[in-house]
């Protein structure tokens, strides 16, 4: 039997200048950096901050850090897409931290014990949003901590927007849904459902608000001119899952075939075989690798026996047969035609070529502008070009996913309070982001990442939630899985590593202190600092150069 062992002490750099001698020639400073993963997450969230809390085991502590960039943790724990996962140095070692499983442990910890926040004392100042998706509900969240008076005003009859229509409740159960939005109701923040609004100006004057922010998202499904003729049924996603999320069931038949390669059309077939269909295809005009579904939507998809086939397009419907030509891609990745054709047959036809905003209301507003896919035209601060009318989300150029919505409502709030109060919101500097490379790793926590329980694919016959969350023991694991790339922990590596005994300590949470007079700039702190939380600083200048 071999047995491998790993060496994990750094090597020298025998090319760089040892800084020991009789005159120091640098020393060190403790500073903070960017971890990837909080560069990566669309919501601007502190994931290092709230995972450094849980992996000491103040999960309430954890869930208020986290809340105060994204009120929703128990649904983004599973809809997000994780991006902070693809960035996680960790993955170089083993494999990413599981962030949004950890996430997901702490929204239902905070549903299960009634944890909510306290909203600063009144300013006076009314802030009006038209719209309870996930934009709208998270600017509301954070202008009500901030104090002001929120009111939203709803088209459809219940919150939520997309989270209720667009994703099925096979991934984002519905009590989570209505117990996280009732959390922002506690705070005082009034929902009007069922009131489309049509005149902003109007309301805006009639009610006596003093902002409005527009969240309307992008609900109006984009269509396609395809010959068909009467006999054939055909839908679009946006309205198959609205109606499934409604608690409908509506008849597709036996075979669907569902047109195009994004997410939604994913959820529309996992959708129709929960409705009954017994083949369900998605057809799609590019390849695997273009597609605009996430892997793991598209992987889910043909577990539960989904089929998907590519490079091929729609040319027409013509009772239950569907008209399909085959596609191949170019030299830059576009599809073109072949002339190939072949006929499938369908009972129903369901378009998912995505989402776009109904902003004709806007139209007439003096000094809102529109770019040439329909969307309203920003500032940096979110404001348009009518005084005191902000917009976000979808129905702004962006990333249409639920956390750049989320991300859209805070940072919307933060520029709605700034000018509430007659001021502007600014940014804090960015950080310099730490890779994998920059950090010092002899000695890491060497934890297997924990699997989230599946529920068998022959028991997905349901609308029941198909992905499970960890247990307590399996979340504090997971979240001491995180190396706190360029972020102190307080770990005393550089405290014992110090040949002259330097370094002292400040108590917990406090950091570390240099004594100068004791520090020879030998830089063994900084060699053992395991995150890359120390940088060795030159004393040498032009006056001092030899």
């Amino acid at each position: 039997m071999t047995i491998r062992i790993e060496n994990m002490s750094p090597a020298v750099d025998l090319t760089r200048r040892q800084a020991i001698g009789p005159v120091r020639t640098q020393h060190p400073v403790w500073h903070d950096l960017l971890p990837p993963c909080n560069d990566a997450c669309p919501a601007g969230e502190n994931i290092q901050g709230w995972l450094d809390l849980a992996q000491a085991g103040h999960y309430e502590a954890a869930w208020r850090h986290l809340v105060t960039d994204n009120p929703f943790p128990a649904i983004h724990g599973r809809v997000c897409y994780h991006p902070c996962e693809t960035a996680c140095n960790r993955a170089a070692l083993d494999s990413a931290v599981s962030i949004h499983a950890v996430e997901r442990y702490l929204g239902d910890l905070a549903l299960k014990h009634g944890w909510n926040a306290v909203p600063a004392p009144a300013t006076g100042k009314r802030v009006l949003i038209v719209g309870a998706g996930p934009c709208g509900l998270s600017a509301a969240w954070h202008l009500a901590l901030r104090g002001h008076t929120v009111e939203i005003r709803e088209a459809g009859p219940v919150a939520g927007g997309m989270l209720h229509f667009g994703i099925p409740a096979y991934r984002l159960p519905r009590d989570v849904l209505y117990n996280e939005v009732a959390r922002l109701e506690a705070l005082g923040i009034r929902i009007t459902l069922n009131h489309k609004v049509e005149d902003i100006l109007a309301e805006k004057a009639q009610g006596q608000f003093d902002a409005v922010l527009l969240a309307i998202g992008a609900q109006a499904a984009r269509h396609i001119d395809i010959p068909a003729r009467e006999a054939a049924k055909v839908i679009d996603a946006v309205s198959l899952l609205r109606s499934a999320g409604t608690g409908e069931r509506p008849q597709l038949g036996r075979r669907v075939v569902i047109y195009g390669g994004g997410n939604t059309a994913m959820d529309a077939a996992r959708t129709a075989r929960r409705l009954g269909a017994e083949e369900t295809l998605i057809v799609y005009h590019r390849d695997r690798s273009h597609m605009g579904a996430l892997p793991f939507e598209a992987d889910e998809a043909l577990e539960e026996g989904v089929q998907i086939r590519w490079l091929s397009s729609i040319k027409g419907v013509d009772g239950q047969a569907v008209r399909v030509e085959k596609m191949q891609l170019d030299e830059n990745g576009r599809p073109q035609p072949t002339g190939e054709f072949e006929t499938l047959e369908a009972d129903s036809v369901v378009l998912a070529l995505g989402q776009q905003s109904d902003t004709g209301f806007l139209r007439g507003v003096p000094g809102v502008e529109f770019a040439a896919d329909g969307t309203v035209i920003i500032g940096d601060d979110f404001q348009t070009g009518c005084a005191g009318l902000f917009a976000g989300g979808d129905m702004t150029p962006a990333n249409r996913t639920v956390t750049t919505a989320t991300g859209h409502g805070k940072r919307a709030a933060r520029h709605i309070d700034a000018w509430l109060r007659g001021g502007k919101f600014v940014k804090a500097p960015r950080l310099a982001i730490v890779g994998f490379d920059a950090l010092h790793l002899p000695i890491y926590s060497d934890a297997l990442p924990s699997q989230q329980p599946l529920l068998p694919v022959a028991e997905r016959d349901g609308f029941q939630e198909v992905l499970g969350g960890l247990d307590e023991r399996q979340a504090h694991h997971e979240a001491r899985r995180c190396l706190s790339c360029g972020n102190c922990y307080e770990c005393d590596n550089c405290y014992a590593a110090c040949p002259t005994a330097a370094i002292k300590r400040l108590g917990p949470g406090n950091g570390y202190a240099l004594n100068l007079e004791r520090c020879t700039g030998c830089a063994v702190c900084f060699e053992q600092c395991p995150c890359h939380a120390i940088d060795m600083v030159s004393e040498i200048t032009p006056e001092t150069q030899p």
